[in-house]
């Protein structure tokens, strides 16, 4: 991520929950009291954030020492350590709740993500995500798809052209559309046209374009749309995939699915910070 928006979004969720100053904290800890705290993984699933969790807690005290007991990506058992801090009782204290909000739903993205990709074993098809995404974290949820095994879709609407039927009941036909996006985005961009149907793929198919997003086809029509491809452009499936129906759809031989669910439906990890001395432990 851009380290610079990263900082900045970081100051952002700080200042969101500390607002005029952390009132409970300032009550009761000395300014220069010092304290040690474990981040504990309370269930298994997959870590991810743990660096952007860092940044957290050192832009309240740049000398806090964190270090992370685990890889990035990597799966933990319930009750795992996963980092161990230690700095300014008062930073450490003020800057957990928006640590823990992060890494528990990157956390639980990623989870989600590793799940659905290990379904896919062997197979030659990616899971992507999408743009449903929680406003204001998309870098943080993307990147926690890729901690989990997944590959991100565009990032943006700057990032790619996707002709959706809206746009294409717009513009008068599929054919218009494609003419009119490619006469403004020149022979450089990438375009990507949904098709619902199999009339579709076959209009589709006679355009200059990159990529086909079949929505919404059951498996019969999905081998039958990727036999009529044929490889001349990228195959990719959405609509109604979940855990139990990813295997079948990726086997029809697509070259992904995308999952809208894995950014705007996660379960967040169960994480904990719990201070190692004495008198100072708070999961508020």
């Amino acid at each position: 991520m851009n380290p610079i928006q990263l900082r900045q979004s970081i100051r952002d969720m700080l200042n969101e929950d500390i607002g005029a100053g952390d009132i409970t904290t300032e009550s009761l800890v000395e300014a220069n009291q010092q304290s040690s705290a474990v981040l504990l993984a309370k269930q298994s699933g997959v870590i991810a954030g743990l660096p952007i969790v860092a940044q957290v807690f050192q832009e309240l005290d740049p000398l806090l020492d964190f270090q992370s007991q685990v890889a990035e990506g990597q799966k933990v058992d319930s009750f795992q350590t996963i980092a161990v801090l230690s700095g300014s009782t008062k930073a450490i204290l003020t800057a957990e709740r928006v640590a823990l909000n992060l890494l528990q739903r990157m956390s639980g993205i990623a989870t989600l993500t590793r799940q659905l990709v290990d379904q896919l074993e062997g197979l030659d098809c990616r899971v992507l995500d999408t743009r449903k995404t929680t406003p204001g974290l998309r870098p943080f949820e993307k990147y926690a798809v890729r901690m989990g095994g997944g590959t991100n879709h565009r990032f943006g609407l700057s990032h790619g052209v996707m002709i959706k039927d809206n746009h294409i009941a717009f513009a008068g036909s599929m054919q218009k559309a494609v003419e009119k996006v490619r006469q403004r985005a020149g022979h450089m961009v990438q375009i990507e046209v949904e098709a619902d149907t199999l009339e579709q793929v076959k209009e589709a198919l006679s355009l200059p374009i990159h990529a086909l997003l079949l929505d919404n086809m059951n498996i019969n029509d999905l081998r039958k749309a990727v036999a009529m491809i044929d490889g001349k452009v990228w195959a990719e499936a959405s609509g109604g995939i979940t855990p139990e129906t990813i295997r079948a759809i990726a086997e029809t031989g697509v070259n992904a699915v995308s999952v809208g669910y894995l950014t705007h439906s996660a379960t967040a990890l169960d994480i904990s910070l719990d201070f190692v001395e004495e008198g100072t432990e708070n999961n508020a």
